[in-house]
């Protein structure tokens, strides 16, 4: 018969609950004496920050679901009376619909980070691969959520989409018209996008906590992309980055709150506060800021079916890149050429975005074009070539010498013993 875990708890009742379920271990263990690189720079915030915007969104969606009506004849009425009458069912909505556009900004720097100190590379190629599904599964949350309103945009937004699948040859059809659950986007259309919509958050919970626990087995990486070499390397989690996560939380929420109080419609879409009509199509159907790259992509192609490979495409290659950038080397520091590679990249995506807010006409279209070929060359093209004919800096010994002062003496550590006098 087993017996019972000793624990290092104090309190009689955390020991007794630690002892049969160690909980409290797990998380001493692994959140306040976990290991972690002593160089961390504030680019390391962001994973904590995304954490926290999709706490915030699961608890805000299941308060608004509380009165929201998954019905296209009340739907939009529902959202109204959310804003109206429901105790702060204002402020609800609003950290809500602001709290995506936070939880996408937060995932995107964290990629870039990603990138840029090349936290994709050996032994942390499945801790990157199940980011990049997180990042699928909020694109489809997101999407989901966007047709709840039942606006002008939301339906107009969910026509668009779905018929792109009607592109993919044999099954297309099929799987438009499951997606519409009949020949039109409608009542059913909307009755299982709300029932997905409240689905993927906890689905994408699941794989936040896979994708720490990859974290946590193979450790985490440094701005300087160097293994940890020695216990000097390293400061406990708690207190150091719970501070320096805390500060960062406190920007990242005044942001917010700034966004949520001053300008909760900046960046939404005006049409949205119109009811759906089936019958007058709006002008321009542009979809939320954060897609717009990925529009972009989408409409770079004249061809229906080449838009949408090209839009999948653009997300398929990120799993890829752990095998694609072929440099020993991870950080960007240390790697002249692809630094600036880098920046290339993000001003690249920023133009797609831009374009993608824009009608495809005139000098747009070029542009779109030039800057989706760039996406696709970055990664198939340059990354496996520079590899190859880049000569990287010189990699500092270990992770103590930069830090410490004066960049580095000798490692921290006792002092030598002092030689004994002759009498």
């Amino acid at each position: 018969m087993a017996g019972l875990i000793k624990s290092e708890q104090t309190n009689p009742v955390l020991s007794w609950i630690d002892s049969r379920l160690p909980i409290f271990t797990m998380m001493e263990t692994e959140y306040r004496r976990f290991p972690t690189p002593k160089n961390f720079n504030y680019f390391w915030n962001f994973g904590a920050l995304a954490t926290v915007a999709l706490a915030i969104m699961i608890l805000t969606g299941i308060f608004l679901a509380m009165d929201y009506q998954p019905n296209e004849g009340m739907a939009f009425d529902s959202v109204q009376r959310i804003m109206r009458d429901v105790n702060y069912g204002w402020l609800v909505r609003y950290v809500h619909m602001n709290g995506a556009s936070m939880f996408f900004i937060a995932t995107y720097i964290h990629i870039f980070r990603g990138l840029y100190y090349g936290s994709y590379k050996y032994p942390r190629e499945l801790l990157w691969m199940l980011g990049v599904v997180l990042l699928i599964l909020m694109i489809a949350t997101a999407f989901l959520g966007y047709v709840l309103p039942w606006g002008q945009m939301s339906y107009w937004a969910a026509t668009v989409i779905t018929n792109l699948f009607s592109a993919i040859p044999l099954v297309g059809g099929s799987i438009v018209q499951w997606l519409w659950g009949g020949f039109a986007v409608g009542n059913p259309t909307l009755n299982r996008f709300y029932s997905l919509h409240y689905l993927l958050p906890f689905l994408i919970l699941g794989v936040v906590v896979l994708h720490v626990a990859a974290l946590h087995i193979t450790g985490s990486n440094n701005p300087l992309g160097i293994d940890v070499k020695s216990p000097q390397d390293t400061v406990p989690f708690h207190p150091y980055y719970t501070v320096k996560d805390s500060v960062g939380l406190c920007v990242f929420l005044i942001v917010f709150a700034i966004l949520v109080f001053f300008a909760p419609n900046y960046l939404g879409h005006p049409d949205n506060y119109i009811p759906a009509n089936p019958l007058s199509t709006p002008p321009e159907i542009v979809p939320e800021w954060y897609f717009l790259p990925f529009y972009a992509i989408l409409r770079s192609v004249p061809d229906k079916l080449g838009g949408v490979s090209l839009l999948f495409g653009a997300l398929i290659v990120l799993f890829f890149v752990p095998w694609l950038d072929t440099s020993p080397v991870r950080s960007a520091r240390f790697r002249p050429i692809y630094r600036q590679l880098m920046m290339v990249l993000v001003i690249d995506v920023i133009l797609l975005g831009v374009v993608g807010s824009h009608r495809p006409e005139g000098i747009w279209i070029t542009i779109g074009r030039l800057a989706t070929a760039y996406y696709f060359v970055h990664f198939l093209f340059l990354l496996p070539i520079l590899g190859k004919i880049e000569h990287p800096l010189p990699l500092p010994e270990s992770i103590s010498r930069p830090v410490v002062p004066l960049g580095g003496g000798p490692l921290p550590g006792p002092a030598p013993a002092k030689p004994m006098e002759q009498p």
